[in-house]
């Protein structure tokens, strides 16, 4: 067995303790914290999202999801709508105000991720990100229940 400091898990806590405080820094500017930022990030990327779909999305777990959108919600940022076709299915958009952000943080955001660039040539994060994807797709839970 690897050491605990070589394992997977640990390497990628690491990582994510190296990177998330700059970005993190960024979001605290606006007013937000990482969730949010996942939230309206999934958001931006499309008109409105079903609870259930944007917790998936983010990686957000539904309980914790709700107090999300609803400091979300408090804070102008997105409304959630019934649908006029079930009403039992929640959508959430974000407001106006929650679009307007995307034009502040985005830019920031990316400046963050041209220095990360900077650590690795770019055949490396494709490497990284090829490995990373390529892992998560053959350790899906369903793919799991498949074989057995």
């Amino acid at each position: 067995m690897k050491r605990l400091s070589d394992s997977l898990p640990m390497m990628l806590y690491r990582t994510l303790d190296s990177v998330m405080p700059n970005f993190r820094r960024i979001f605290a500017q606006f007013g937000l914290t990482e969730q949010q930022w996942r939230v309206l990030r999934a958001l931006w990327e499309n008109d409105s999202l079903p609870l259930l779909g944007l917790s998936k999305a983010t990686r957000i777990s539904s309980p914790s999801l709700v107090g999300v959108v609803d400091r979300l919600e408090r804070d102008g940022l997105v409304v959630r709508e019934r649908t006029a076709t079930d009403r039992r299915i929640v959508k959430v958009r974000a407001t106006a105000q929650g679009l307007g952000l995307e034009d502040q943080v985005t830019p920031l955001v990316d400046q963050a991720y041209a220095v990360l660039n900077q650590y690795l040539s770019e055949s490396d994060w494709h490497n990284l990100y090829k490995g990373l994807d390529s892992l998560i797709q053959q350790h899906q839970p369903h793919k799991k229940e498949q074989k057995e």
